[in-house]
């Protein structure tokens, strides 16, 4: 018992321990060794995660010497964003595999964060497979959500290969069977007097996959949708998080939240009011370009990944009528507007209201642990989680407002599964087709 303390041995594991024992010898030891009642308390246990050194340019420290140090994380936050921002331009500029990639780099990354917190925690127990276990989730679940997407957006590619065929074909199966393999070797790896603390950390590995790997699929899966359904979003996360910053930092007096004591009513109402007129703006750019618009597909003809397409109705300009109030103001009695504008609005506002309760999210995460930042990445932004914190959260918002407002039957999986069918089943349905088509005067009867 008195190894584990020293160890760092947290509450729920003092109290595992003592029943094992019978509770009256070990008691007997705490008190002897001098564990006091404020020692045992929730969270105060726990090993401190170790605090990462200061690692800003040594450019920057020695040009913002002079400045108090509010003035220069300021700066320093400036500057780093501007240099983020740039980046996010030049990958935008690259197209949306590049883009993909750099999601998938993202989700690694943040998984990284969040295990190392885990590790840096309950590594004194040197734990057998912890870790490589965690990585062989993660590559199990990425295996799986990248082979449902590859074979939802781009079936030609799929039927043209006969291994991605196969792959294709028992995709589900292959999937579990490796997820079984890591479930069989997390049970091999129990040892006695450590299992309540390695079921923690095997569901710590599976909340990170939950949090983490989820929902960068479903910001692929936007991505594939069209770029503006990508760049928008985040970009009004971004706008959100600059300008909260911005008006907090020159105007903020109210505390918002007690869970993040700098952020203020005044940075949160102006954020909100600068996002949705940002969204406004940008949508009205980007919807004019079919660069942007289009969804991603494979040409068999040219053996390459394109976004070329004729824009639907939601990228086209429309009149709409203005109500009497803002026609008198403007003195205009319609507007022209994309479709697209309309949706930003609400893609903004859930940016604006509903994005940062992902940061505060993260904020409860950190102080439980008693960190300041998931790593330090980024100087004066933390680790690349404190920057993606309310990202996740936006792209699970985004997938279901396509789904529910967007996207129709997907065409891909349609054919996918009538060619499962029996040749006589796709002959059933070819002529309920070809009735239906000729009696909307889509086809003519041949005579």
């Amino acid at each position: 018992m008195t190894e584990l303390r020293h160890r760092g041995t947290t509450e729920n594991d003092l109290l595992y321990q003592q029943s094992e024992d019978k509770g009256s010898e070990n008691e007997g030891k705490a008190e002897k060794d001098g564990v006091s009642d404020s020692e045992t308390k929730p969270d105060t246990g726990l090993l401190e995660v170790p605090v990462p050194a200061d690692d800003t340019p040594e450019v920057l420290n020695k040009a913002l010497s002079g400045l108090s140090s509010r003035w220069k994380n300021w700066w320093v936050r400036g500057i780093l964003t501007l240099a983020m921002i740039s980046f996010f331009f030049i990958i935008i500029y690259l197209g949306p595999m590049v883009l993909m990639l750099i999601v998938l780099c993202v989700q690694i990354k943040c998984f990284q964060e969040i295990i190392h917190i885990g590790y840096s925690v309950y590594h004194s127990y040197h734990l057998p497979w912890f870790r490589t276990l965690s990585w062989y989730f993660l590559l199990c679940v990425n295996y799986f959500f990248y082979g449902e997407t590859v074979t939802d957006y781009f079936f030609n590619l799929v039927q043209r290969e006969e291994p991605l065929r196969i792959l294709s074909k028992y995709h589900r199966l292959i999937s579990f069977a490796l997820y079984l393999t890591g479930f069989c070797m997390f049970v091999l790896s129990l040892l006695k007097k450590h299992y309540r603390l390695q079921f923690y950390m095997f569901g710590w590995t599976h909340v990170t996959l939950l949090i983490v790997v989820t929902q960068s699929h479903l910001i692929i899966h936007n991505l594939f949708e069209g770029m503006i359904w990508f760049i928008v979003p985040i970009s009004c996360v971004i706008c959100n998080d600059i300008m909260a910053y911005m008006f907090g930092f020159f105007f903020g007096r109210t505390p918002l939240i007690k869970l993040s004591p700098k952020k203020t009513w005044e940075g949160f109402i102006g954020g909100f009011f600068s996002t949705v007129v940002f969204g406004i703006l940008l949508s009205y750019v980007m919807a004019g370009y079919s660069f942007f618009v289009c969804p991603v597909e494979f040409n068999s003809d040219h053996n390459s990944f394109e976004v070329d397409c004729v824009p639907s109705d939601l990228f086209q300009l429309q009149d709409y009528a203005l109500p009497a109030s803002l026609e008198s103001f403007t003195g205009r009695p319609t507007v022209r507007l994309y479709p697209f504008q309309i949706h930003s609005i609400s893609l903004s506002a859930f940016a604006s209201l509903m994005g940062p309760f992902g940061g505060f999210f993260a904020s409860g995460f950190k102080r439980a642990f008693k960190i300041k930042d998931f790593a330090n990445t980024i100087p004066g932004h933390g680790g690349i989680m404190d920057r993606f914190d309310c990202q996740y959260l936006m792209a699970t918002f985004v997938n279901v407002y396509i789904a529910s407002f967007i996207r129709g039957p997907n065409p891909a999986k349609v054919v996918q599964q009538l060619l499962a069918l029996r040749l006589d089943q796709q002959l059933n349905i070819f002529n309920s087709l070809k009735s239906h088509l000729t009696e909307r005067g889509l086809l003519v009867e041949a005579a």
